[in-house]
């Protein structure tokens, strides 16, 4: 009698890499709870968290902005809102991808019907960091062609809806660009002087000035107005999205109902005047016609004068904040400091209790005031120069 085999064992399996990355399906973000980035101002991501805070929203600074957590009426409400952002961007999925076949597989099964319309044109946007599929074009092309195939939608460079896409480490990673034009461009604002201060620069530089609306601010040389009509629609309760539009208005579930009820109820005037003045005659006029239709005209008032002609407003003591000119910005720089030397004189003699702000790419022309400044802030990114903040306390 044979003996019996001995049952076999389990099958050798095949050996793994223990390094090696799962493999994963394309996961799509809930809804309900997104990752929202807020990309900030190089610079001045820690005062957009404080503002994103004050609105209730659970910011986290990191690298190039701001992060919370919400669904689309925060989303919503952050673009209506959110002062000191520059976009916001709703992660949507995110999922592996070593190599373009894959990429293509994976994009194909996510479900772009959830979080794209097939009327609306899209614009693709991608970028690679650290992987193995580097070629941005490559990237964009089949990301194009799986939405196209799948979902129907066409592809065109004026789209109002832009997808941002992200390879970093093996990752790919989807964001909507919910604002759609840079949220700095509040709507009202068709004239602009030669060197523009940006309005999400400026209503930064104001939170770090201590400014909340319940002070008389001045800017002595104003240029189009941004400091003075920032500081007049704080102090309103504006919303600073009021007067524009978003491309959350073309995404799939937006709710135009839901999205006027976060509008906030008109405020009470302000009891305030918010002054600027420029020994630029066109400048007051682009100011003007910049407030009015921003719908803050009465409670702003611009003055061609020159910086020595310069008085003290009646009232309350306040904040002085100024943009002057660089050199390296508007052309030579040596005449500057004659001109912050008077600027820093005028402000001694004439604005006792008031404080003051000062944006500059140079130390030595701050220094040259004489004014008794702080520790200027962090550098801040600003048409390809370097600019700080400098402030004093009263006078």
């Amino acid at each position: 009698m044979k003996p019996r085999p001995k049952p076999a064992g389990p099958r050798p399996q095949p050996a793994t890499d223990p390094g090696a990355r799962p493999e994963a399906a394309p996961l799509a973000a809930d809804p309900r709870r997104m990752e929202v980035f807020l990309v900030a101002t190089p610079g001045l991501e820690q005062p957009l968290a404080d503002e994103a805070r004050a609105l209730g929203f659970d910011a986290l600074v990191q690298p190039g902005g701001v992060v919370f957590h919400g669904g689309w009426p925060e989303v919503w409400r952050a673009n209506l809102m959110l002062r000191g952002a520059t976009r916001v961007l709703a992660r949507i999925g995110a999922f592996r991808a070593m190599h373009p076949a894959q990429l293509d597989k994976r994009a194909r099964r996510f479900p772009w019907a959830d979080w794209l319309r097939a009327d609306v044109p899209l614009r693709i946007e991608a970028i690679s960091r650290k992987s193995r599929i580097y070629h941005a074009g490559a990237i964009t092309q089949r990301i194009e062609a799986a939405i196209r195939d799948t979902l129907g939608a066409p592809i065109a460079e004026d789209a109002p809806v832009t997808l941002k896409v992200r390879i970093e480490d093996d990752l790919c990673t989807l964001s909507l660009d919910t604002s759609g034009e840079s949220l700095h461009k509040r709507g009202h604002k068709q004239a602009v002087g030669k060197a523009p201060m940006r309005e999400t620069m400026a209503a930064m530089f104001l939170r770090q000035c201590g400014f909340d609306g319940n002070e008389p601010v001045l800017d002595p040389m104003c240029g189009s107005g941004t400091f003075v009509i920032e500081a007049a629609e704080i102090a309103a309760g504006l919303a600073p999205g009021r007067l524009r539009g978003f491309a959350f208005q073309h995404l799939p579930g937006f709710d135009a109902a839901a999205f006027d009820a976060l509008r906030p109820a008109a405020a009470p005037a302000p009891g305030l005047l918010f002054h600027g003045s420029d020994r630029d005659p066109g400048a007051i006029r682009m100011s003007r016609e910049n407030a009015e239709r921003a719908g803050v005209a009465a409670w702003t008032d611009f003055q061609n004068l020159a910086f020595a002609d310069l008085s003290r407003p009646e009232g309350p003591p306040g904040l002085v904040i100024i943009n002057p000119p660089y050199g390296a910005r508007i052309g030579n720089k040596g005449p500057l400091f004659g001109l912050h030397a008077a600027m820093g004189e005028v402000l001694r003699a004439r604005f006792q209790g008031w404080r003051v702000g000062l944006v500059t790419t140079d130390a030595a022309l701050a220094r040259a005031t004489g004014l008794p400044f702080r520790e200027p802030g962090p550098h801040i990114a600003h048409g390809g120069l370097k600019i700080r903040l400098w402030q004093t306390g009263p006078l």
